[in-house]
C-alpha cells in the first residue's frame, strides 16, 4: 500500500486520566482527582513528543486534554513549549478550574484558546450529566474568566436524545456568551459512553440538518459538527458551492481519524481518534513520526475500502462515514456508519471541489501575505482562500483575495484566527 501520510492537522494529547468530574459519556472512563497517575507521560516525555510533532509540521494544532488537563501541574510549561515551537496550543477542559489567574497564565504561556464543555443550559441537567452538583456554575464562571481576560473560547456541546431539543438555544447561548466556535459532538459509544443511551438516528438526522443550516446562516459564530462526517453531505445538499464542501480541514466536519488526526493517551499510546481504543503504537517504544507514517491501521484509513452503504454511497469521498462507530460496535473498521440514515442513490461519486479543480496558483504577493500569518493558522487560511477562489470560479489566489478575506474576518470575527477543535467531551 502506498504511504500517503501528510503531517497531522491536529494531535490530541490526553495528558491524564485524573478528573474532577465523573461524566457518564467519558470516552476515557476518567477517574477521580485522587486517582493514581502512575504511568502518565512525564513532562520530559510530553515535551519530546511535542518536539516530534513540530518536526513534522509547525502548522499542527495540539490539544491538551484529559481527563482534566488543568490537574497537570506542568500544563503551563507544556503549553509554553508547544507555543515556542510554533504550534497552535489549545486546551480542552470542563471549565471548572478556570479563573482569572489561570486564564492569564494560559495566555502568557501562549495558549490560543480553550474549549469548555456545556451539555445543557439547565444547570441541574448539566450537573447530572457531569456527575457533580455545581459543575454548571463553575463552567459558567470559567467562561466569564475567559471573556474578562480576552482568551478565545469555544463551547463543546455533546448531543444525546436527552438534550437534542436544546440545540437552537445552545446556538443562541454560545453566540451571546461571546464564544468563537460552537462545536457539536455526536457521541461514539466507548469508555463510559458504552453504558449510556446514544443519540437515535432520527434525532441525529434532525439535529444535523439544523446544525448545517445554522452553520450556513450564522455570521457571529462558527458552528461545526464533530465526529459527524455526514455534515459534509448535508452541506453539499444545502449548497454545493459552499466552500466548506471542498475543505479538508478539521473544522469542515469530515472524519480525519488516522489521516490528519490522532490522539496520544496518558501513557503514550497512539490511536486514530479518542473513540478508537486500539493502540497502533507507543511513543515510549517508537518515534511519533514513525507511528504516524507507518501504522497499518492509519495506512488503511488513508486509502479506505469502505463496505455496506458507505462503500456504495455517492458521498463516499466527501463523507465516508465515521470509522469509529462500526469499529467500536462490530470491530469493522471499514463497516458502514449505522447512525447515518441516508440511502445511496446509485449516482456517480461526488468529488470534493478541490480535487476536481486541481491545484490553484498563488500570486507572489499572496504567498508573501500567507507567509506573514502565524504558522498554526496558515493551513486554515490557505484552505479558506482557495475555497473562496474556487467558489467564484477563479484560478489564482491573489493579494486582492487575501485582503478581501482579511476584511471579512475583521467584520465577522474581529480579526481573530480561524476556529479550533478538539474531540473533548
Amino acid at each position: 500500500m502506498e504511504n500517503t501520510a501528510s503531517p497531522p492537522f491536529l494531535v490530541a494529547l490526553n495528558l491524564t486520566r485524573r478528573c474532577n468530574l465523573k461524566c457518564a459519556h467519558c470516552y476515557l472512563d476518567a477517574g477521580s482527582r485522587e486517582s493514581d497517575d502512575t504511568g502518565e507521560l512525564t513532562t520530559a516525555e510530553v515535551k519530546a513528543l511535542i518536539g516530534d510533532i513540530a518536526a513534522l509540521s509547525d502548522e499542527t494544532m495540539v490539544v491538551f486534554t484529559g481527563g482534566e488537563p488543568l490537574l497537570r501541574s506542568d500544563l503551563m510549561e507544556l503549553v509554553a513549549h508547544a507555543s515556542g515551537l510554533g504550534l497552535m496550543a489549545v486546551i480542552g477542559t470542563n471549565g471548572m478550574g478556570l479563573n482569572d489567574r489561570r486564564v492569564l497564565a494560559l495566555k502568557e504561556a501562549g495558549a490560543q484558546g480553550v474549549g469548555i464543555s456545556v451539555d445543557s443550559l439547565d444547570a441541574a441537567a448539566h450537573d447530572a450529566f457531569r456527575g457533580l452538583p455545581g459543575s454548571w456554575e463553575l463552567a459558567m464562571a470559567g467562561i466569564d474568566a475567559c471573556r474578562r481576560n480576552d482568551l478565545r473560547f469555544q463551547i463543546h456541546f455533546s448531543v444525546t436524545d436527552d438534550n437534542a431539543h436544546e440545540f437552537d438555544d445552545m446556538v443562541a447561548f454560545a453566540r451571546e456568551a461571546g464564544a468563537f466556535v460552537l462545536n457539536v459532538f455526536f457521541l461514539v459509544c466507548t469508555g463510559r459512553g458504552e453504558k449510556m443511551t446514544n443519540i437515535s438516528a432520527q434525532s441525529y438526522d434532525r439535529v444535523m440538518r439544523r446544525l448545517t443550516e445554522a452553520a450556513r446562516r450564522e455570521t457571529d459564530i462558527m458552528i461545526r459538527a464533530k465526529c459527524a462526517p455526514h455534515f459534509k453531505r448535508m452541506a453539499w445538499e444545502l449548497d454545493p458551492d459552499w466552500p466548506i464542501t471542498a475543505a479538508h480541514g478539521y473544522e469542515a466536519g469530515g472524519c480525519l481519524a488516522g489521516t490528519r488526526y490522532c490522539r496520544v493517551t496518558p501513557t503514550g499510546g497512539v490511536t486514530a481518534c479518542p473513540y478508537m481504543e486500539q493502540e497502533v503504537g507507543s511513543i515510549r517504544e517508537q518515534g511519533f513520526a514513525e507511528i504516524w507514517r507507518d501504522a497499518p491501521q492509519f495506512q488503511a484509513l488513508r486509502q479506505p475500502v469502505l463496505e455496506g452503504r458507505c462503500g456504495s454511497c455517492e458521498y463516499t469521498k466527501i463523507c465516508g462515514g465515521c470509522r469509529a462507530r462500526p469499529f467500536a460496535r462490530d470491530g469493522q473498521l471499514m463497516g458502514e456508519d449505522f447512525l447515518c440514515a441516508y440511502e445511496p442513490r446509485g449516482g456517480p461519486v461526488i468529488e470534493p471541489l478541490g480535487d476536481e479543480a486541481g491545484e490553484l496558483a498563488w500570486a507572489p504577493e499572496a504567498e508573501e501575505w500567507l507567509a506573514r500569518i502565524p504558522s498554526f493558522v496558515r493551513r486554515f487560511v490557505r484552505q479558506r482562500a482557495e475555497g473562496h477562489v474556487r467558489a467564484n470560479n477563479g484560478t489564482e489566489v491573489t493579494a486582492e483575495v487575501m485582503a478581501e478575506m482579511a476584511a471579512t474576518a475583521r467584520a465577522r470575527f474581529g480579526g481573530r484566527p480561524p476556529g479550533f477543535g478538539a474531540p473533548k467531551q
